[in-house]
């Protein structure tokens, strides 16, 4: 069953909207794992508008007694800052994502030609050393794969915005085929296949019973948006279910 990750981005974009540390991201942390969650993420962000550097050791520091178990998963474009926190925390896994430092959220993956490989495959080596699973955020496209692997990533995080948007017009058929020949052709490479944005209470079924292998989901947008109806816990339990073959 692939493991949830649940992104605590929006709980600190809401407790940075005050000075008061409300809500307490720790106790959000601590409420997603009792509730079934196996990894917590963060996307620490240059601007720091949601999840802060600070944020990032703290959160490792709750999690230490539960890792490698419960796995802190660190999303980030690969800069020199973002390779300080990893050897600060030493994630379990990290996902990198080729944003540029003011980007709106995550919408393109790697494309890993010219400048973007002489990027990314150092990053790779440095994060692999400390241990940690490296991850590369690409569209629902087959044809960067080699490219993944020559980098030296371990795994892909399949970008899934394109297939929500789709699904909420009901016309999904072809990006949900696309994610999942994506993943098909990952797997024959022995990557480790994730996906992530976007995805619901809807949207996630129909993706796990096409990539009944999916390793893990990393969600917090959109489980947030149903906490606010059904309580934190009680999303987080629903989303479990939900990537249950």
């Amino acid at each position: 069953m692939a493991r949830l990750s649940v992104n605590l981005n929006k709980i600190a974009l809401l407790r940075n909207s005050r000075r008061t540390g409300v809500p307490d991201l720790l106790r959000f942390a601590r409420l997603a794992i009792n509730a079934g969650a196996q990894g917590i993420t963060v996307h620490p962000r240059p601007d720091e508008r949601h999840i802060r550097r600070a944020d990032v050791p703290a959160i490792a520091g709750l999690l230490a007694p539960m890792r490698p178990r419960i796995e802190l998963n660190i999303e980030g474009y690969p800069d020199d800052r973002l390779l300080e926190i990893a050897r600060e925390t030493k994630p379990e896994q990290c996902t990198l994502v080729p944003d540029a430092p003011d980007a709106f959220t995550s919408e393109k993956g790697w494309e890993l030609a010219g400048d973007q490989m002489r990027l990314a495959r150092p990053a790779i080596v440095a994060l692999k050393a400390l241990g940690a699973r490296v991850i590369l955020f690409i569209d629902p496209d087959p044809a960067v794969l080699d490219r993944v692997v020559e980098a030296g990533a371990e795994g892909v995080e399949i970008y899934t915005g394109a297939y929500a948007a789709a699904f909420r017009g009901d016309n999904s058929g072809a990006l949900l085929d696309a994610c999942a020949e994506t993943a098909r052709q990952a797997q024959a490479r022995e990557l480790v296949v994730n996906a992530g944005h976007d995805l619901n209470l809807h949207n996630l079924p129909p993706l796990v019973a096409r990539v009944p292998f999916l390793a893990e989901a990393s969600i917090g947008h959109e489980l947030t948006a149903d906490a606010l109806e059904m309580g934190f816990a009680a999303a987080v339990r629903a989303y479990a279910e939900a990537l249950k073959p």
